[in-house]
């Protein structure tokens, strides 16, 4: 089970931190008279399609989940081993990416004119495939969500969606709205302790601070455990998670067989407040580590989970 944690790790370990200052979003910039569009992509590189990107391949699932959510998925032509989601997407051509590397001849014969890159992919793989003359445009994970926004903007404009991008901010922002307003009325706020990975259960990964997990669970009215610990992604002892003692263990790891009754079997947990009083709850992982527009789902489900007498 340690393999997965190193996999998934990628997708978050670049520091999303939904705070409150970022730099400006990257510039988008629409060729006025002609169906030419120009943006700077997350590699300060400016990126030009002579029309709007009618077969699109992605390198990630945040991508492959921004795309449909634009109402774009219809030019997928492929895909990276992760994206799963939405269903329909384990349809298209698996380019890999997954524990083996992406198949560049196979990038070639689906022939895209656009390929999008996040930061779960290197620099040199974006020029690899710039080389073979496809172009790319590299998508920065957000740090706030105002740059989740500009994100899903640049996306609609580069596949011609921008109404249906529009919306989808729109909608964001005010399901936000709903949840922090809600949160504003609770008058408690619950430890909370996100475990990523527990394959040594003396040691479980946890997120910390300055993590988009922690700002998230902060918004959702919770704090939480990690912020103790002084690295953004690191290993909790038991004695310290004992010490801290959180009134709520959320299972990020349940995808992997990880249940409350096998948290309570641990050698030590079962001191801890959240195991004595039933708070060990699985949550859907991929609401979180995925740095797309179901960040607001994760927001929602984290509220609901951690203060479900507002959200009854």
């Amino acid at each position: 089970m340690k393999r997965k944690f190193y996999v998934f790790l990628p997708l978050v370990i670049t520091g999303l931190v939904l705070v409150s200052c970022s730099a400006a979003p990257s510039e988008v910039v629409v060729a006025e008279q002609t169906a030419e569009i120009s943006l700077v992509d997350g590699l300060g590189r400016t990126v030009t399609l002579s029309n709007p990107a009618t077969s699109v391949v992605s390198l990630s699932p945040s991508n492959t989940e921004l795309l449909y959510a634009v109402g774009a998925g219809n030019t997928m032509v492929g895909r990276d081993s992760f994206s799963d989601y939405p269903e329909e997407v384990i349809d298209l051509p698996d380019i890999g990416g997954g524990y083996s590397e992406y198949n560049l001849e196979m990038l070639i014969e689906l022939d895209p004119d656009l390929v999008l890159a996040a930061e779960i992919n290197t620099a040199e793989l974006v020029q690899s495939i710039e080389d073979l003359g496809i172009t790319v445009f590299y998508i920065s994970n957000p740090v706030v969500l105002d740059d989740l926004y500009a994100t899903i903007e640049q996306v609609g404009v580069l596949t011609g969606k921008e109404e249906t991008a529009q919306l989808l901010i729109e909608q964001s922002k005010q399901r936000v709205e709903t949840v922090v307003d809600a949160i504003s009325q609770v008058e408690n706020t619950p430890v909370v302790f996100y475990e990523l990975d527990a394959t040594d259960p003396t040691k479980p990964y946890t997120p910390g601070p300055d993590t988009f997990y922690s700002t998230l669970i902060s918004m959702a009215g919770g704090k939480n455990l990690g912020d103790a610990l002084s690295a953004s992604w690191a290993q909790i002892s038991l004695e310290e998670l004992v010490l801290q003692d959180p009134d709520l263990i959320l299972l990020g790891d349940a995808m992997w067989g990880i249940t409350a009754e096998s948290v309570g079997e641990r050698e030590g947990w079962s001191t801890l407040t959240a195991v004595q009083q039933g708070n060990v709850l699985p949550f859907d992982d991929n609401l979180l580590a995925r740095p797309g527009p179901r960040l607001i789902d994760g927001l929602e489900a984290l509220a609901q989970v951690i203060h479900p007498e507002v959200f009854k």
